[in-house]
């Protein structure tokens, strides 16, 4: 069993709320096979992510890898990671083993954050995690502005439609979640692909199945919604590149390559 006693905590009305980081991770991903462990600037992008996890300090982080040879790559980067079964739908299953694996019983929040966003914020990981606790909220995730508008048709590119005006204070709920919009709407913005679960809720997300409207637009936040636990929005001042495609990769590759 694994001890989290140096998590980060947050007090709020004298409660002391703790959050874990899980990191979904798995070589078979279709587009882009083996990308967890595709090197960028000399480090996988797995590790990449893991680091960034750490370095915004809002509890202990651990990778839910599908494949040892991620396992391995985690902990000679210094990082923790469990090895989980290969039949999980989705990241939330995925990291839901894990969840069940270890000693949660002082854990309050679960984040799930992509392992193929490299370039996520640590300040806007900050932001939900500060949302979440604010607001007490079942379900939290990110979102950010859509600065160009041919990304509406980019079904890679989700999409949420929020029950009124995100802004840098505010934590609106979720309406919808797309791929294609094909005219601009209000309130439509770019969802990022990390999750903030109570304990509770995540183990009510994952005894439903997987609901037809999850499955048709292969977008597991759908589940939440058609069994009716509400996902609130945080706002996010940047919308990192996700990499799905070779040239997702490229476009991370160029960007973090230029850093000092």
């Amino acid at each position: 069993m694994y001890n989290f006693a140096s998590i980060y905590i947050v007090f709020k009305d004298q409660k002391i709320m703790k959050t874990l980081v899980i990191i979904p991770s798995r070589l078979s991903a279709q587009r882009l096979p083996g990308k967890p462990l595709i090197k960028i600037n000399g480090l996988s992008m797995i590790s990449h992510v893991f680091r960034k996890a750490v370095e915004a300090n809002i509890g202990e982080v651990i990778v839910a890898a599908e494949d040892q040879e991620i396992v391995e790559d985690v902990k000679k980067n210094g990082g923790q990671a469990i090895l989980t079964k290969n039949e999980h739908k989705t990241g939330t299953d995925r990291i839901y083993e894990v969840f069940q694996k270890i000693d949660t019983s002082n854990i309050d929040l679960v984040m799930n954050l992509q392992g193929d966003e490299p370039l996520i914020n640590i300040d806007d990981i900050r932001n939900l995690n500060k949302q979440m606790i604010k607001n007490t909220s079942q379900l939290g995730t990110l979102a950010s502005n859509i600065q160009d508008k041919a990304l509406l048709e980019n079904s890679n590119v989700v999409k949420v439609l929020t029950k009124g005006n995100l802004n840098q204070t505010n934590f609106p709920e979720a309406e919808n979640f797309m791929r294609n919009i094909y005219q601009e709407k209000e309130n439509i913005y770019h969802h990022l692909g990390i999750y903030c679960y109570t304990k509770n809720t995540l183990e009510k997300f994952v005894s439903y199945n997987q609901s037809a409207n999850e499955i048709k637009n292969k977008l597991e936040q759908l589940r939440a919604l058609d069994n009716k636990i509400k996902i609130n929005v945080a706002f996010a001042k940047f919308a990192p590149i996700g990499v799905d495609t070779k040239e997702d990769l490229e476009a991370v590759k160029k960007i973090m390559e230029e850093k000092p």
